[in-house]
């Protein structure tokens, strides 16, 4: 009988658990460093992982950095060994909280919040406050944001001959639909 109690206890605890997070495994994080005049430098990655813990508005998501992809082979290939050196670091993460949160306030219309974090890239880590859209979906929440990093921040070094035609600043995009 204790056995069963505890069972159906660690069930019940579990599915408590579940119910607080919301995951999305198939997020998707667009970057452009391009330049005018020059060969576009854009990359996508779609298989970025963002946790949201629904009492608290607490958010974390992460991406593998040789899971992002270009146009060209090449540009993928320097942007993994020269710029990001995703052998060393092959993660970046996202660690935050929603500003003001309540899953009850989430509707079908677009409701902008603010989000307060920290980003780490290569190591390092940069606070960074933007503003993220909500809103409810069939399948969840869809949540949006734009925002811009900085290579300057994070260490990431541009050769002197490509410094002209690639960005130090980085326009980034997510987008995900937590479940």
């Amino acid at each position: 009988m204790k056995k069963n109690s505890l069972i159906v206890l660690l069930i019940i605890a579990f599915a408590t658990n579940a119910q607080e997070k919301m995951v999305s495994y198939e997020g998707i994080i667009n970057f452009e460093a391009s330049v005018p005049l020059f060969e576009e430098v854009k990359a996508i990655n779609d298989n970025t992982t963002c946790i949201l813990v629904t009492k608290t508005g607490e958010i974390t998501c992460w991406v593998t950095i040789k899971d992002f992809k270009f146009k060209r082979n090449l540009m993928e290939e320097h942007f993994n060994t020269y710029y990001m050196e995703s052998d060393r670091y092959p993660k970046a993460i996202f660690k935050g909280k929603i500003e003001k949160f309540d899953l009850k306030n989430v509707t079908s219309e677009t409701i902008p919040y603010q989000i307060n974090g920290k980003m780490t890239i290569r190591g390092r880590s940069k606070k960074i406050i933007t503003t993220a859209t909500l809103k409810k979906v069939n399948d969840g929440i869809e949540l949006f944001s734009e925002f811009p990093l900085n290579t300057d921040d994070y260490k990431i070094e541009i050769p002197f001959i490509v410094r002209s035609k690639v960005s130090k600043n980085v326009n980034t995009q997510i987008v995900c639909v937590l479940k």
